[in-house]
């Protein structure tokens, strides 16, 4: 899955249309996208989705958050129906992942639902501490499918006027970014990048994606339809990177001891295993 595509709950329109858009998987919002006294509406409308022909997309519902007391009401709508995955925001840690993979057991099992059928992402830099708790994820639960950050809720918990600066994300947000990255590789999950809210720059997506590409996110949340095409382009390497890495595996391939020599620069196993995930997210063979 490369894009994770946010839609409010609560609008059955904006569900049909986006069941007819090219993104990977849903988010069906019951959090920030929906108001208060919509929350039953909301929670009525994503089953009646998660019942209906899902179009090769998977569905995953956010809920609210723990601190809310709405959690529960959420998970008994949504979960007969057997969602995908449960998008937990203002996560603060693995402690939280924990408490609902627990919660998630116990509604399988009174629902004689097989176990473990649900998996759960993590927003997980929607708070200064939960910023700071990343390594809290690290065989947390094994229903912890990916880790997801965001710079809007964080940047209220900072008192930050803005998060950007000249379209480019100032320090405490490259910060809460990176973390992201770094705990999702060391819980050995998918590290999915935050929303690009300009929805009329493309160009701007376009790059933003790449560079998250190329640090080690696999995935990016969208908030408009027409994002997903070209976040699903820029999540797969170019045909120069295609290139090396063929060539560079063709190098390691034709070397006695595992080292080799390409355009002047040493390739060792480091290299092969990045050769390979570039080949791979590309949906090409690797070979060998």
């Amino acid at each position: 899955m490369r894009s994770f595509l946010f839609v409010p709950a609560d609008s059955p329109r904006k569900i049909a249309k986006s069941l007819d858009t090219e993104a990977d998987a849903l988010i069906l919002d019951l959090e920030d996208a929906v108001a208060p006294q919509r929350k039953e509406v909301a929670r009525a409308l994503a089953r009646e989705a998660l019942q209906r022909e899902r179009c090769g997309k998977r569905l995953f519902v956010r809920v609210n958050a723990f601190d809310t007391g709405l959690l529960p009401q959420d998970l008994a709508a949504v979960m007969a129906v057997r969602p995908d995955g449960i998008v937990l925001p203002k996560c603060a840690g693995g402690a939280e992942v924990r408490r609902l993979a627990h919660m998630l057991d116990g509604v399988e099992a009174a629902l004689a639902l097989p176990p473990g059928g649900t998996h759960i992402v993590a927003v997980a830099t929607e708070t200064a501490l939960a910023v700071l708790s990343m390594a809290s994820y690290q065989g947390c639960s094994e229903r912890l499918w990916g880790l997801m950050w965001g710079a809007e809720d964080l940047a209220g918990a900072l008192d930050a006027s803005t998060n950007r600066d000249a379209g480019a994300y100032r320090s405490p947000f490259r910060l809460a970014r990176d973390l992201c990255l770094l705990g999702a590789a060391a819980a050995g999950v998918v590290a999915i990048d935050a929303v690009f809210t300009d929805v009329n720059d493309t160009a701007g997506l376009r790059a933003e994606t790449v560079q998250a590409r190329m640090d080690g996110f696999q995935a990016k949340a969208a908030i408009h339809p027409a994002q997903c095409v070209a976040i699903h382009e820029a999540l797969t390497p170019s045909p120069a990177e295609q290139a090396w890495a063929r060539a560079a595996l063709d190098a390691l391939a034709h070397s006695a001891d595992g080292v080799a020599l390409l355009d002047g620069r040493m390739l060792d196993r480091p290299h092969e295993v990045q050769a390979r995930r570039i080949l791979a997210r590309a949906g090409q063979p690797a070979g060998g």
